[in-house]
C-alpha cells in the first residue's frame, strides 16, 4: 500500500469486524439525524461510501418499497451479495466520478470525506445530487479536536494506548486524511450553496463498542503500525490484552454531524 492509498482498506479480512463496530458506535446518532430530516416511505436516498450495510438497511426500512436507496463505494464487497428490495449497490468514487443522474431527498456520508483527497469535489457532487428541498447530511470525525484514546492516562497501558492512537493519526495524515475536517463541515455546506445549515457532535467515551472498534482497527492496521516503528508486535499484543480485559476507558474522536438543505427552485 502506498502512502496515498486508503489506510483502512475495506477489502481486508479484518474490515468486516471494524464496520460492524462502527455501526454499533455510531448508528444510533446517525439515524437520530436521518429521522429528524424526514426520511420516510417513498424517499429517495443516496448513501455515499457505504462501507457496510447497516445504514443502507436502515434507510431501506424507512423508504419502503415505494422508495429507493442507492449505496455506493469504491469497494462494495462488504455490502452483501443480496441487496434489499429497492436498494441498488454501485461502484462509485465520489471524489472523481460524476454524481448519479437522478435527484435525491437525502444524501448521506459517514466517515468518508475525511479520507477523500478530493473532498471539496466530492462535497459539490453530493450537493448537486439533491432535489430542490433535499437534505445533505455529512458526518465526519475530528481526531485533531480530541486526539486521545484514554482521556486521563495514568497507567503504562493507558499511555501505550495513546501512543498507538497518535501513530494511527500520523498514518492517516500521511495518506491524505484531514484530521481537523469535522469542525469545518458547517461552513463547507454553506459554501456549496446549502441553507438551514446546522451541526452537532457525538463523543463516544468508554462504550463497550469502543473496545470492539479498537480491536478491529488494530487488526486492520497492525502491519503498518509495526512497519513504521509506532509499536512493536509485543506492544500491540499487550494493548489488545488490556482492551479485551476492559482495563481501558477508550474514547473515539468526536463525530461531527452537519446538515443543510438545497434551496427550493
Amino acid at each position: 500500500m502506498s502512502d496515498h492509498e486508503y489506510l483502512l482498506d475495506n477489502r481486508a479480512a479484518a474490515a468486516g469486524a471494524r464496520l460492524h463496530a462502527l455501526a454499533a458506535v455510531f448508528d444510533a446518532t446517525t439515524f437520530r439525524h436521518i429521522d429528524a430530516l424526514g426520511v420516510e416511505a417513498g424517499s429517495h436516498c443516496w448513501e455515499v461510501g457505504a462501507g457496510g450495510d447497516s445504514v443502507v438497511r436502515g434507510l431501506a426500512a424507512r423508504c419502503g418499497p415505494s422508495g429507493r436507496v442507492l449505496a455506493t463505494d469504491i469497494e462494495v464487497g462488504q455490502m452483501g451479495a443480496d441487496p434489499l428490495p429497492g436498494v441498488e449497490v454501485r461502484r462509485h468514487d465520489v471524489g472523481r466520478d460524476a454524481p448519479p443522474d437522478e435527484a435525491f431527498d437525502l444524501v448521506h456520508a459517514r466517515l468518508v470525506l475525511v479520507h477523500v483527497t478530493a473532498r471539496d469535489a466530492a462535497l459539490r457532487s453530493m450537493a448537486q445530487a439533491l432535489r430542490p428541498g433535499g437534505w445533505l447530511l455529512v458526518e465526519d470525525a475530528d481526531p485533531a479536536l480530541q486526539p486521545l484514546a484514554c482521556l486521563d492516562p495514568a497507567t503504562d497501558e493507558e499511555h501505550l494506548a495513546n501512543r498507538i492512537r497518535t501513530g494511527f493519526r500520523q498514518l492517516m495524515a500521511a495518506r491524505g486524511a484531514e484530521l481537523a475536517y469535522g469542525r469545518t463541515l458547517p461552513g463547507r455546506l454553506r459554501r456549496v450553496g446549502l441553507v438551514d445549515v446546522a451541526a452537532d457532535a457525538y463523543f463516544p467515551v468508554a462504550l463497550p463498542a469502543c473496545n470492539a472498534l479498537e480491536a478491529a482497527t488494530i487488526a486492520l492496521i497492525r502491519d503498518d503500525l509495526v512497519e513504521h516503528g509506532i509499536a512493536s508486535a509485543e506492544d500491540l499484543e499487550r494493548h489488545l490484552a488490556a482492551v479485551a480485559a476492559g482495563r481501558l476507558d477508550l474514547a473515539q474522536p468526536p463525530l461531527v454531524s452537519a446538515w443543510g438543505r438545497r434551496p427550493a427552485d
